[in-house]
């Protein structure tokens, strides 16, 4: 979570993901980090116990599946098979089945040809940082057994729908929906779930191939979905990525919501009511300021935390709140699900639209954004931001000259090889010009390919 966390070789900020084939996402790979994950739940519990895994629609899906199941069931482990499923319903299943360990292979809004890794702890927590390093200090001694484990399925779909259909009763007739599911793990169950509310659902990325996944479509690509909304009259759109477990919408013009304009809409509506935990929203540092804003204005408060959802959630334990995300579209609502849920966003602002009868282009005017500008950099390597001899110095003085009036963010993804820079203040073009600054350090400094 900062500087003192444990330090980690292949997990970051969202389990461990990368090229399918490569050094750390190949079936040799998932099944040692299997068998290590197996391990560490008998050391910390006495037993491997049982174990649920599912995965997204990636053609890679099944077999690194298989073994990551063969490899906890070396350890141990009693392993079943959720087959396609978001991961948000995943976590649930850890806690329908009351299992110990939940396994989703999902590289979220990456492309096809990557994939990941990730798991929930007891409750369908996210795992620490400190229980991923322990997991991986047992890797070097998981030696790939070529036992085949079978793994009895589980239906999790149908906890899944029946714990959001508890959000929207069927009040959707005469409501035009375009659904976009990225040709991931949400396909089924979004539609399901907004059909069973009654409505008329229009839908897009919802023939997944194995090798579609995200391609061109769902929350990194948002814009058929916006266009599918102009041209059908739709009362707004919804877009997953590939796992199900973020959510951008649109409005009935056909223009994006963030993450942060739905956490606002959100927070601003349960603050009137008096269900706001605590009067606390939990964000992340890649939140616009105007965030903070509108939410201090109404009588509440905003706590920051590092970039990746389960900082959030753990932050969000610590304050006791129920409610709180990332401008991605990660959205936790923790009294429905224990983790970032793409389809409990969408039907929690739906649900905002049915009790205000206001239309999603009007609820977004509560979050009056700061200028704000963002670029990624792919790099070769990820050298140390204090050791590079130009990019903190630039960091400084773009500091000193935003002063209170705005922030500057400079960071490594976690899941990708990427250099993020992120600039907020009070003109657009103090932010250009801030930056064009920061962008030429960091490639000084650094081989952007």
């Amino acid at each position: 979570m900062n500087s003192s966390s444990p330090k980690r070789l292949y997990f970051g900020t969202d389990g461990v993901r990368g090229p399918y084939g490569g050094a750390t996402m190949n079936e040799t790979f998932a099944w040692r980090l299997g068998a290590a994950a197996g391990w560490w739940l008998k050391a910390a519990t006495g037993s491997a116990g049982r174990v649920v895994i599912g995965r997204d629609t990636r053609a890679s899906g099944a077999s690194l599946a298989q073994a990551v199941a063969d490899g906890l069931a070396y350890a141990g482990g009693e392993v079943f098979s959720l087959d396609v499923l978001p991961t948000p319903a995943v976590a649930l299943a850890v806690r329908k089945q009351q299992a110990a360990l939940g396994v989703v292979i999902t590289a979220s809004h990456n492309p096809a040809a990557d994939n990941g890794i990730k798991f929930f702890g007891p409750g369908g927590m996210k795992l620490t940082d400190a229980e991923e390093a322990l997991i991986e200090q047992l890797m070097p001694a998981a030696r790939m057994s070529p036992t085949v484990t079978p793994r009895p399925k589980l239906d999790g779909i149908a906890d899944y729908l029946a714990s959001a259909g508890k959000l929207l009763p069927a009040q959707l007739t005469g409501w035009k929906i375009v659904l976009d599911a990225a040709n991931g793990a949400a396909a089924q169950t979004s539609s399901a779930a907004l059909r069973k509310a009654g409505a008329d659902l229009l839908c897009i990325g919802a023939e997944p191939d194995g090798t579609n996944i995200n391609a061109g479509v769902g929350s990194e690509h948002p814009e058929k979905m916006c266009a599918a909304v102009k041209a059908h009259g739709a009362r707004l759109g919804i877009a997953h990525d590939g796992d199900g477990d973020r959510c951008v919408l649109c409005d009935e013009a056909g223009s994006v919501l963030d993450g942060d304009e739905l956490l606002t809409i959100l927070a601003l509506h349960a603050l009137k009511h008096g269900r706001l935990a605590s009067k606390t929203l939990v964000v992340t540092v890649q939140s616009n300021l105007g965030v903070d804003a509108a939410v201090t204005a109404a009588g509440g408060r905003v706590c920051r935390t590092p970039v990746g959802d389960r900082y959030v959630i753990e932050r969000m334990l610590a304050e006791g709140a129920n409610l709180g995300g990332e401008s991605s579209g990660h959205v936790i609502c923790s009294d429905v699900s224990p983790t970032g849920d793409g389809l409990v966003a969408a039907l929690k602002v739906i649900g905002v639209m049915l009790a205000t009868g206001q239309p999603l282009s009007v609820l977004r005017r509560a979050l009056r954004k700061f200028p704000q500008q963002s670029l990624a950099l792919q790099v070769k390597d990820k050298k140390p931001l204090e050791s590079l001899p130009t990019l903190p110095a630039a960091i400084r003085a773009v500091e000193a000259r935003l002063g209170t009036q705005g922030r500057v963010l400079v960071r490594y993804s976690g899941t990708e090889p990427k250099l993020r820079l992120l600039v907020e203040g009070p003109t657009g073009a103090i932010v250009q010009q801030a930056m064009d600054q920061l962008a030429a350090a960091a490639r000084a400094d650094l081989e952007v390919v």
